[in-house]
Order: C-alpha cells, then sequence, then structure tokens
C-alpha cells in the first residue's frame, strides 16, 4: 500500500511539473519580444513590439465612425530618458479633418493627441530631407508621402539600421561624418589660369562652365541628403563605419564629373578602396527608394568606371 501510494505521488509530481513546463512554453510562444534599445540611441531593425492599440483598433477598417473618417497611424515610440523598450503606439485619426500627406498627420499627432512625439521637419515640400522616415515598409519623405485612403492603418518607423536619438528622430552623425570625407566642395588651383574669367583688377573669378557640362551634373545635383538611398542599401546596414553608401557615393561622382574642379585625380584615388565604394553589388534599393527620382546606382557605375579606366 505504502510503495503505491509513493507511485501515485510520484505521478502526481510529474504530471504537475509537465503542466508547468507546457504552460512555460505556451508563455514563451506568446511572448512578444522587443528589440534591444541603447540608452543613448537603439538601432532600429524590423522586429516585433509591444503596442499600445487594442486589438480591436489593429483590424478595424478605416470607415464611417460617428460620421468621422477614421485611420489608424501605428508609429514607432522610444524615449531615451525612460527604461523602457522601444513601443509602437497607435493614433486614431480623422481623414476629414487632415491634410493628404503623413507629415500632416503627424504634425495633427503632434498636436492634438500627443505633444511627446518626436520627428524632424522644416520645409514641408520635399527640399530639406528632414523628414525621410520609413512609410509602410519604404523610406521616403513624410511631407510627400500620401496617405492612403484605401488602407487601414499607416505604419511609421524611423529609418532602418540606424541608430535612434527618439522616436521618429534617427541618428544621422556617421552620415554627415561620411559625407564630409570626400570633401564636397569645389577645389581649384589657383596657380592655373585656364578657363579662368579674370576682371580688370586681376580679380580671379569663378570657371567657365558651358551648358553641356553643367548638363552633366542634372539628377546628382538635386540629391538633398535625406538618407533614404543609403538606408535602404542593404550593404550599407551591414558596413555603415566603412561603405560610403549610396547617397555619399552619388554626392562624391558629382564632384568628379564637374569639369571646374581641379582635384578629379585624388577624389577617384580616395575612392578605389575595396569598402569605400566596392561593397555595392547593384542592389538598387537606392534607386527605387530614392523620393527624388535620383539614380545612385548609376552614379557608382561611373565611379567603377571612371576607376577601370584610371588603370588603362
Amino acid at each position: 500500500k505504502g510503495a503505491a501510494t509513493r507511485r501515485k505521488m510520484s505521478a502526481l509530481n510529474v504530471g504537475a511539473r509537465s503542466g508547468l513546463l507546457q504552460a512555460a512554453t505556451r508563455a514563451a510562444v506568446h511572448r512578444v519580444t522587443p528589440i534591444s534599445s541603447r540608452r543613448v540611441a537603439a538601432p532600429f531593425q524590423s522586429a516585433s513590439f509591444r503596442t499600445s492599440a487594442p486589438s480591436s483598433l489593429k483590424l478595424q477598417p478605416e470607415a464611417n465612425v460617428e460620421g468621422k473618417r477614421i485611420k489608424y497611424f501605428q508609429i514607432y515610440r522610444w524615449d531615451p530618458d525612460e527604461s523602457s523598450k522601444p513601443t509602437v503606439a497607435t493614433f486614431p485619426i480623422d481623414m476629414a479633418d487632415c491634410g493628404p500627406m503623413v507629415l500632416d498627420a503627424l504634425i495633427k499627432i503632434k498636436n492634438e493627441l500627443d505633444p511627446t512625439l518626436a520627428f524632424r521637419r522644416s520645409c514641408r515640400e520635399g527640399i530639406c530631407g528632414s523628414c525621410a522616415m520609413n512609410i509602410d515598409g519604404t523610406n521616403t519623405l513624410a511631407c510627400l508621402a500620401r496617405i492612403d485612403p484605401k488602407t487601414a492603418k499607416t505604419k511609421i518607423y524611423p529609418l532602418p539600421h540606424m541608430y535612434v536619438i527618439k522616436d521618429l528622430v534617427a541618428d544621422m552623425t556617421n552620415f554627415y561624418a561620411q559625407y564630409k570625407t570626400i570633401e564636397p566642395w569645389l577645389q581649384r588651383d589657383e596657380s592655373k589660369v585656364e578657363k579662368r574669367i579674370v576682371d580688370e583688377d586681376g580679380t580671379v573669378k569663378e570657371g567657365y562652365h558651358d551648358k553641356k557640362e553643367r548638363d552633366v551634373l542634372d539628377g546628382m545635383y538635386e540629391c538633398i541628403l535625406c538618407a533614404c538611398c543609403s538606408t535602404s542599401c542593404p550593404s550599407y546596414w551591414w558596413n555603415s563605419e566603412t561603405y560610403l553608401g549610396p547617397a555619399v557615393l552619388m554626392q562624391a561622382y558629382r564632384w568628379i564629373a564637374d569639369t571646374r574642379d581641379e582635384s578629379t585625380a585624388k577624389r577617384i584615388a580616395q575612392l578605389d578602396d575595396s569598402y569605400k565604394l566596392f561593397r555595392c553589388h547593384t542592389i538598387m534599393n537606392c534607386t527605387k527608394t530614392c523620393p527624388k527620382s535620383l539614380n545612385p546606382g548609376l552614379a557608382i557605375a561611373k565611379i567603377k568606371q571612371r576607376i577601370a579606366m584610371s588603370y588603362v
């Protein structure tokens, strides 16, 4: 009888342990794990987030709710002054009382719903590049991105694979440091006098630049350095410390192609590097995502061509 009782108790213990294990497994399966964050700047990558939206909000389509056309904006939130992990907050917006662009919705949310929401913006005309972010999976400018009336929700995240300062504000320090390395200004040898306009008092004015030579710069000088192209490039994601990225390389070629610049050989030699330039694998995400319809991939190909010609 005693042995039977012990066997029965042992079976109950095994069953209890098994039940706990199954419960723990179910909890692990359903647990939402946010991305890791740093205290100063958290690198944004695709992952699961905690969301403040009830399931009914996430699934409810845009409809006439009490006479309002409601659309939901799911926005990445992270505050370095708080210890919480990144989250996705959902904001309902009445489209009958909102402008047509995503930037209009963000401004409305900040003004009327949550003044702590952080994002960059300036010109509202697609010129400054400040409001670059990832909208519904595409890097673009919030001021140029129209709100899609056919979808129930719009997802807004910071530029991918960039450290985040707060919410939708990406840290552009490394991007601008790389831009500085290409010396993006006209470099002239003042000892030469060819193609110079000299005033009567001997003052040297800007060099001669005919229309054909000027046309070569079209499609490059319009770049606003928003970093949409660079942050869409997988090569830049994994080698952002060494690979210059599409935006910076296109600006580099803008000065190589400028006939007024007299440091062409030096510029080409600086880019002849296995990481700075040749980490480009012609994926062409940069050209596809550019909000200004430019072609960084073509500029990079021309740099490679110029380097090849320098060895002939």
